[in-house]
C-alpha cells in the first residue's frame, strides 16, 4: 500500500532544540495523522483507499525550532467578538511563559492595525499576572477590528519587537491576512510563524468541526427564545421574533432550534422562502396562529437576503454588508395581518451583542485552552501559514489555504431535517418550487 496522504503544515526549517516540555508531558506528537474524511465526502466511493488524505494532529512536539529563551510572542485578536477571545489570549500566555519559559509575550491591540506604527497603538507585555482572570471576562483585552493592513508595514512592527512567533485570534478574513503576511514575511526571508486560533461565533469555518464560542452561543439563546415563547404566549395571536447571528450560515439558529424545542420556525441563509403567496411564510404563519395562537420564528441574520435589492455594499472586512432580515419580517408580519384584519402581536427580539459580549462557558473555556496550547506547540516547532482546529474529534494543523468556502447547513442533511421535524415547519416556502424533495439520499452529514 502506498504511503498516505498527509497534509502538513508549512514549516520554517528543521526543529533541532529540545523541547523543555520533556519533563512536564508524557507524550509527544512527531507526525502522526487522522483520516481527513471531509474534504472525500464520502469514503465508500473511493475507488483506492491510496486517494483518502490525512491531517496532521496537533500537540507538543520534542524538537523546537525556536529556542524559548530568545524567543517573543506576539497576540492580536480581528474581527467581531466572540465568547472565550480572553480564555485563548490566556492560554497562549500562560502556555508560552510557563510552559515553555519564552522571553515575553506581547499583545498587540487593536487587531491588525495595532500592528502599523502610524496608529501609535503600543502593544501591552501579557504576564502571568495580568491575564490571570481574565478568562472571567467577556471580550478581549486586546481590543479588536476589522479590515487589512499592510503587510510590509505589519512585518516591519514585529521586527521591530523582536517577535519571532505571531498567534492571530480571528476568522476566515483575520487567517487569510495571516496568509498574506507569511508570503511577504517569506519574500523577505525573515523567519516568523504565523499560527491562527479560528474565531467564528457563526462556527463556519470550513473543515473546522467546531469554532470556539460557538456553544455558549447556542446556550445563550435558551433563555432569549424562553421568553419570546413566553411573550408569545401572553397575547393573541402573539409572535416571538428573535433574529440571530449567522451571515451565511446558520448553525446558530438552527442549533437553537433544536435545543428549545419551543420553535416553530427557523429561516437560515441556506434555504431560501418566499414571504408572500400561498406557500410563502406568511401565510403559513397565518395557519400556525389559527390553529394555536401564538409562534416563536428564530431567524438567522443572513436569511432572506434575497428577498432585498442587491447590493455591493461591504464592511471594512470586505464581508456584504446585510439588510435586516429582522425588522423585514417585523414590519411583513405586521402589515400582512393588518390587511387581514386580523390581530397580531410581534415581539422583537435581537441579541446578538448580548451573545456574543458574553463569557465562555465551561466546555468552550476548555476548548480555549486546547486550543491555544497546541498553537504554541505548533509554532514552537515552526509550524506556520496554519490553524488549529478540531477535525473527527481531535485537533489537527490545517493549513490556511484549506479554509474556502464558509461551511453552510446542507439542506438536504439529516441536522436540517432534525430542525424540520422540531418546528414542524414546512420544508419549503417556496412558492411553486420544490427545495428539499430533489435532495439525494446520499446527502453529507
Amino acid at each position: 500500500m502506498a504511503d498516505p496522504k498527509i497534509i502538513r503544515a508549512e514549516t520554517l526549517g528543521e526543529p533541532t532544540i529540545d523541547s523543555p516540555m520533556k519533563e512536564k508531558i508524557v507524550r509527544f506528537y512527531n507526525g502522526e495523522a487522522i483520516a481527513c474524511g471531509d474534504r472525500t465526502k464520502d469514503f465508500a466511493k473511493l475507488e483506492n483507499l491510496e486517494d483518502i488524505e490525512y491531517f496532521e494532529l496537533a500537540g507538543p512536539r520534542d524538537k523546537l525550532f525556536f529556542n524559548p529563551k530568545d524567543t517573543t510572542v506576539g497576540i492580536v485578536t480581528c474581527g467581531g467578538l466572540c465568547p472565550g477571545l480572553n480564555d485563548v489570549i490566556r492560554a497562549l500566555t500562560f502556555c508560552s511563559l510557563e510552559g515553555y519559559g519564552v522571553k515575553r509575550v506581547l499583545g498587540f491591540k487593536y487587531g491588525y492595525e495595532g500592528l502599523v506604527a502610524k496608529y501609535y497603538h503600543y502593544p501591552i507585555e501579557l504576564t502571568t499576572d495580568n491575564t490571570d482572570e481574565i478568562h472571567e471576562k467577556g471580550g478581549t483585552i486586546l481590543k479588536s477590528s476589522r479590515g487589512r493592513q499592510d503587510e510590509d508595514e505589519i512585518i516591519n512592527t514585529l521586527v521591530h519587537y523582536g517577535v519571532n512567533i505571531l498567534f492571530t485570534i480571528g476568522g476566515d478574513g483575520t487567517q487569510r491576512g495571516s496568509r498574506d503576511l507569511v508570503n511577504a514575511l517569506r519574500k523577505r526571508n525573515i523567519p516568523i510563524a504565523v499560527v491562527g486560533i479560528p474565531k467564528t461565533i457563526d462556527n463556519d469555518i470550513n473543515v473546522v468541526q467546531r469554532s470556539f464560542g460557538f456553544e455558549t452561543a447556542v446556550e445563550a439563546t435558551w433563555d432569549i427564545i424562553t421568553n419570546a415563547h413566553n411573550e408569545a404566549r401572553a397575547y393573541r395571536n402573539g409572535v416571538g421574533l428573535v433574529k440571530l447571528m449567522g451571515r451565511e450560515s446558520g448553525w446558530i439558529a438552527a442549533s437553537a432550534a433544536l435545543a428549545n424545542s419551543a420553535v416553530n420556525f427557523c429561516l437560515v441563509p441556506e434555504v431560501k422562502f418566499d414571504l408572500h403567496g400561498p406557500q410563502g411564510f406568511l401565510s403559513v404563519l397565518e395557519k400556525r396562529l389559527k390553529r394555536k395562537e401564538h409562534a416563536v420564528v428564530v431567524v438567522a441574520e443572513g436569511a432572506g437576503q434575497e428577498l432585498f435589492e442587491t447590493t455591493d455594499a461591504t464592511d471594512k472586512s470586505g464581508n456584504k454588508r446585510l439588510h435586516d432580515v429582522g425588522d423585514l419580517l417585523n414590519d411583513e408580519i405586521q402589515k400582512h395581518f393588518k390587511a387581514k384584519n386580523m390581530e397580531v402581536n410581534v415581539k422583537y427580539f435581537d441579541p446578538s451583542y448580548t451573545i456574543r459580549s458574553r463569557r465562555a462557558n465551561a466546555n468552550d473555556s476548555m476548548y480555549c485552552l486546547r486550543l491555544a496550547n497546541n498553537a504554541v506547540h505548533a509554532a514552537m516547532a515552526g509550524k506556520t501559514n496554519m490553524i488549529v482546529g478540531l477535525h473527527h474529534d481531535r485537533l489537527v494543523h490545517l493549513p490556511i489555504e484549506l479554509i474556502g468556502a464558509r461551511k453552510t447547513i446542507d439542506p438536504c442533511s439529516w441536522f436540517w431535517q432534525t430542525v424540520l421535524q422540531a418546528t414542524h415547519q414546512p420544508a419549503n416556502m417556496k412558492n411553486g418550487e420544490v427545495s428539499i424533495d430533489d435532495c439525494s439520499t446520499d446527502a453529507n452529514d
